[in-house]
């Protein structure tokens, strides 16, 4: 029998392991996800946007269904929300971009099973990245692979891959470009897409030069920079 508080169901899969959760994490995969994490909080830092890492991802109010609980799940236009799990519908829409990070574990399940499971829930675009060195996945021609859900079948079409092997995103407005063991974000013009510790480090090293540029000008023109107050 389902249990409420405040009519909140109180899911089994809050207080129980899935099997993924007890499965552990190479470094590789760790790391490619805390850095998309930062990469994709600044990128929508001036837009609302929840960023969840690992988060349980519900459709009904059963209270053992078994969620979807991708490694990294944007949801555009709400702002983030301190929940132990989230009911579509309920606390907000679907996620709008979902990203797997491929395990050995894991990989065949996140190919064969999660695109039709993401687009049933709603998910806009699923992403599928392989950082393990040598590859697992299997017969794929590279380390990403991408879906965009048909919003007249309701189901998942897989994505052509470009000659370098990367994909745009029509969600992210980026494109998913493959790097070793890191998945970088680039825009159209092939920027790459930085982390807020990035960016300040660019702006403090732009300000830098334009100070040194500026004091060089003042000494052309027998002003000394240092007796300016």
């Amino acid at each position: 029998m389902a249990k409420h508080i405040e009519d909140e169901v109180v899911y089994y899969y809050d207080l129980h392991p899935t099997e993924e959760d007890l499965m552990g994490e190479s470094a590789d995969h760790s790391a490619l996800v805390r850095y998309l994490m930062e990469v994709l909080i600044w990128l929508f830092h001036t837009y609302p946007c929840a960023i969840y890492e690992n988060l349980n991802f519900y459709q009904t109010a059963f209270y053992q269904e078994k969620p979807l609980a991708p490694d990294i799940a944007v949801i555009k236009g709400v702002e983030f929300q301190r929940v132990r799990s989230w009911r579509v519908g309920k606390h907000g829409p679907a996620p709008h971009v979902v990203f797997e990070i491929a395990s050995i574990e894991t990989w065949d399940t996140d190919l064969a099973e999660k695109p039709a499971r993401y687009a049933r829930m709603g998910v806009q675009e699923y992403f599928a990245y392989d950082p393990n060195e040598p590859p697992v996945f299997k017969d794929k021609p590279g380390r990403l692979l991408g879906w965009r859900l048909d919003p007249n079948q309701q189901e998942m079409r897989e994505l052509p891959l470009r000659t370098d092997g990367s994909l745009w995103s029509v969600q992210l407005e980026s494109f998913l470009v493959p790097d070793g063991s890191f998945l970088r974000l680039e825009d159209r013009y092939g920027q790459r897409r930085l982390t807020k510790a990035e960016a300040e480090e660019q702006r403090a090293e732009a300000a830098e030069r334009r100070a040194e540029a500026l004091a060089e000008k003042l000494c052309s023109l027998g002003i000394d920079p240092n007796q300016l107050s």
